[in-house]
């Protein structure tokens, strides 16, 4: 097998070596960030009437539509703002401070004494959880062979929706939701064993080191030269991420609306399907990219999403085991498209700018997402219920559809990923 350069043998198998604990340590990062970032869905109904007992059923929606919605907005400033952060300082200080950052903030999202605190305290949890998945996706694409990046990036894309999982895990053993966030100890551990065995990326330090590289490429972010790329990532994620957080965080409060008890074990268990479904879809993402390519990969997701978002919410008034199902063929193309996406996005933009403009594309639209979130709890009165409202928002997934349609989209992913990288460091293809 053809390699990409010929590298002393104890070079290869130390790199090989580093390259899976480094894979284990971006993983738990990813997965627990998915575990802070769904565990209030699940917690919401008991966490607002506990700190705001004796409030209707309208104000409890405006209540719990902020605490969403503004968790995505903190999410959408940190991944941008750690991407730049990233691109300046290096891969490994800004993922290790990311990681600690939505540590730190879940941990005292337990003992909030008011709603105010809890949203201050959710805010900046998903700041931290924003940098972590832009930031250790761009180091994985950055120091992974090219040739298993697509299969191993992907598997890497199941990592959150193992969070997922675990966060209705959780709140099915966990009835006390302050006990619940004490999850946010572990990554506080994860991110100190990281300094130890995190190396930073050769690439981002070539393009650091080398003064001529800087003047060769147009590092601007809005250059002329990546305002296209701009556009197309931020589109297709976009779209994709409003209905999937939409989604995400009012499905464990339309499921309570269907059934006639407290609900805890069917909330519990629809995010555990949530979970399982987007694990099963990230982990084959890779494959289905390689064998159809990136157009057509992302629209079979966006088409089957849009589908059974119709299923789901417009046939079901009444609570049953086939809601699992439906819900689970869902999250499956929601994982697979998250997947492909970020194999996608990494590899458009150069070194000197990964970082930014992935964290841009992954959350430009996580903006207009946390809107959506927000107009959820604010109308659901108005549109007729959680099925409907939660229906209508998912309408942007034919919008998506449309987009992937219309513009050109290359099946070639790693367009820069793999430039500039230090002969002694590069891997071989066969070796992974």
């Amino acid at each position: 097998m053809e390699t990409l350069l010929i590298n002393p043998p104890e070079v290869v198998r130390r790199k090989t070596l580093y390259l899976f604990p480094l894979f284990i340590l971006c993983f738990l990062s990813s997965a627990f960030g998915g575990s802070v970032s769904t565990l209030m869905s699940v917690y919401l109904p008991v966490v607002v009437q506990d700190l705001r007992g004796g409030q209707n059923a309208e104000q409890l929606s405006y209540i719990s539509g902020y605490i969403n919605s503004l968790f995505i907005f903190g999410w959408a400033i940190g991944g941008f703002s750690w991407g730049l952060i990233s691109d300046r300082t290096g891969r490994k200080s800004a993922l290790l401070m990311a990681i600690s950052c939505y540590g730190i903030f879940t941990v005292l999202t337990g003992f909030m004494p008011s709603w105010l605190g809890l949203v201050i305290c959710r805010c900046l949890s998903g700041f931290g959880v924003g940098g972590v998945l832009v930031v250790s996706f761009t180091l994985i694409s950055e120091v992974w062979p090219a040739k298993s990046k697509a299969v191993y990036t992907g598997i890497l894309s199941i990592a959150f929706p193992i969070g997922i999982f675990s966060a209705g895990l959780i709140n099915y053993f966990v009835s006390s939701w302050r006990e619940g966030f004490l999850i946010g100890s572990l990554p506080l551990a994860l991110a100190l064993i990281g300094y130890f065995i995190i190396d930073e990326s050769d690439v981002w330090t070539t393009h650091r080191t080398e003064k001529l590289h800087s003047k060769l490429i147009d590092n601007s972010l809005f250059s002329a030269t990546n305002r296209q790329d701009l556009l197309t990532g931020s589109v297709i994620f976009g779209t994709m991420l409003i209905g999937l957080w939409a989604i995400f965080s009012w499905l464990p409060t339309w499921v309570q609306t269907l059934v006639n008890d407290d609900g805890q074990k069917e909330r519990s268990l629809s995010m555990m399907f949530l979970g399982m479904g987007g694990l099963v879809g990230g982990f084959f993402s890779g494959w289905l990219l390689k064998s159809a390519g990136m157009k057509r990969s992302l629209i079979i997701c966006f088409t089957v999403c849009a589908v059974v978002s119709f299923i789901l919410f417009k046939t079901n008034d009444r609570f049953s085991q086939v809601v699992y199902a439906e819900i689970a063929v869902l999250a499956l193309f929601f994982g697979a498209s998250q997947g492909i996406l970020s194999v996608y996005i990494p590899g458009l933009f150069k070194t000197g700018i990964r970082a930014a403009a992935t964290g841009f594309c992954f959350n430009a639209g996580r903006l207009f997402t946390a809107a959506a979130v927000l107009f959820v709890g604010l109308l659901v009165n108005e549109l007729g219920g959680y099925g409907n409202a939660l229906f209508i928002f998912s309408l942007v997934f034919l919008v998506g559809l449309i987009c992937v349609l219309a513009l050109k989209i290359s099946d070639e992913v790693t367009a820069h990923t793999n430039s500039k990288i230090p002969e002694a460091n590069i891997i071989t293809d066969n070796e992974l």
